[in-house]
């Protein structure tokens, strides 16, 4: 997978879940993990274009670590919104996926960055 490839889908997954976001029923609950999914996903997309333009392979590794833990976090948000919304599974799974791609993506970034 090249860069450009990543940067499209890091940003095609911060829309899925804007508008999973978009379709979950408003309550206080459901408001409050919509708002930090909302904030994972987007920083997942924006750190890896940070990550891009990094200064240094320190910098790089650096903020592909900030997408690591964006896209984890993410995971956790999706996780506690089908527990709390097990009608909305079916819509959730797919974007669950894509984000455990991509963290295994972004993973074995580090890892290479860090063997050379």
């Amino acid at each position: 997978m090249n860069k450009q490839e990543l940067l499209s889908r890091t940003k095609q997954y911060s829309i899925a879940n804007a508008r999973l976001v978009l379709s979950i029923p408003v309550n206080i609950v459901n408001r409050n993990y919509c708002d930090q999914l909302a904030r994972s996903a987007s920083s997942t997309g924006a750190n890896y274009r940070a990550a891009c333009r990094a200064k240094s392979k320190a910098d790089f590794i650096n903020k592909l670590k900030i997408v690591e833990e964006e896209l984890d976090e993410s995971m956790f948000f999706l996780e506690l919104l089908v527990e709390l919304n097990p009608e909305l599974k079916e819509k959730i799974t797919p974007i669950y996926k894509e984000a455990n791609e991509l963290l295994s993506i972004i993973v074995s970034s580090i890892n290479t960055s860090r063997g050379n």
